[in-house]
């Protein structure tokens, strides 16, 4: 009897340890030991390395762990994957799941949970999974495209150094470091005349501000000039003026007689006439005017 006691102790120990290492490994796996949870399922074409144990997210928060995964043998050959959630969760009418992988290869799955307060799905129901692909997918996706673009880039890179194996490159780049180095020249040269225009703004402007003290002068001489005054002044002189000429073209006073007398002007001309004949006279006989007693008598030497 003591040894088939014995024996009997050992197997509970056995038990106990075997019911102990499964719920230990549950708990380590995430999955509560005494809560009754919510079971639903979802059905995947693909499930990307998921496996049992791993965590569900709703909105970023863990909501629960998958239980179990299946493969459907019935024909439809889609992967059926059940899961627990909490009992307070109520998952909307219309959600579905997506597994999402990271660069490290972790896997999870978030549902996606829809915007319908009215109705809910009941626990065991079954609702539509997919794979996001994330980064590595839309890396992935670009491939193709990469690989189309490599004999592209080949021949652009062929084409580069094509170009760069020409001497006139080398050539133009001297020309560029030449037309570089004479832009820097002429950049400090039109620093130091702008330095030069600087140090003579000074005496520009006292020379702008003298002249426009000048023009303000002018402009307050000007003011002051009695215009009306000088206006009638004017006009008096050209009455004057118009009165003169007026009367010279008359024939009144001195001046109109001697422009519009012709019987004056002809005794001024024969007069004028008469002069000069007997100038000429004189001057062709002027021993007919010796005798005259204007030049007295010719005296005699004396001792005659």
């Amino acid at each position: 009897m003591k040894g088939k006691a014995k024996e009997i102790k050992i197997a509970l120990v056995a038990i106990v340890g075997i019911i102990l290492l499964y719920f230990g490994m549950n708990f380590l796996k995430g999955m509560s030991l005494f809560t009754n949870n919510n079971i639903y399922y979802i059905t995947f074409k693909d499930i990307s390395g998921l496996s049992s144990s791993n965590p569900i997210f709703a909105n970023g928060y863990q909501v629960g762990v998958v239980k179990s995964i299946d493969f459907d043998f019935s024909g439809n050959k889609d992967v059926v994957v059940a899961f627990s959630v909490d009992n307070d969760l109520s998952i909307p009418k219309g959600s579905s799941a997506e597994i999402v992988s990271d660069f490290m290869g972790n896997v999870k799955m978030n549902l996606l949970l829809a915007n319908n307060p009215q109705e809910r799905i009941n626990p065991g129901d079954t609702i539509i999974g997919s794979i996001n692909p994330g980064m590595l997918g839309r890396a992935g996706e670009m491939i193709p495209v990469i690989e189309n673009m490599l004999p592209k880039l080949d021949s652009i890179l062929v084409s580069i150094n094509t170009l760069l194996a020409d001497p006139n490159i080398s050539r133009t780049l001297g020309n560029v470091q030449k037309l570089t180095n004479d832009l820097n020249t002429s950049t400090r040269e039109l620093n130091t005349l702008m330095a030069g225009l600087n140090k003579n703004v000074p005496t520009m402007m006292g020379k702008a501000n003298g002249v426009l003290d000048n023009t303000t002068r002018l402009t307050a001489n000007l003011a002051a000039v009695d215009i009306e005054g000088t206006m009638e002044r004017v006009h008096q002189t050209l009455d004057n003026v118009q009165t003169l000429t007026k009367n010279m073209n008359s024939n009144k006073g001195t001046l109109g007689l001697l422009m519009n007398d012709a019987t004056l002007y002809n005794k001024l001309n024969a007069t004028v006439q008469s002069a000069d004949t007997l100038l000429n006279n004189l001057r062709e006989h002027p021993k007919r005017y010796v005798h005259f007693s204007i030049f007295g008598k010719k005296e005699k030497p004396e001792g005659q």
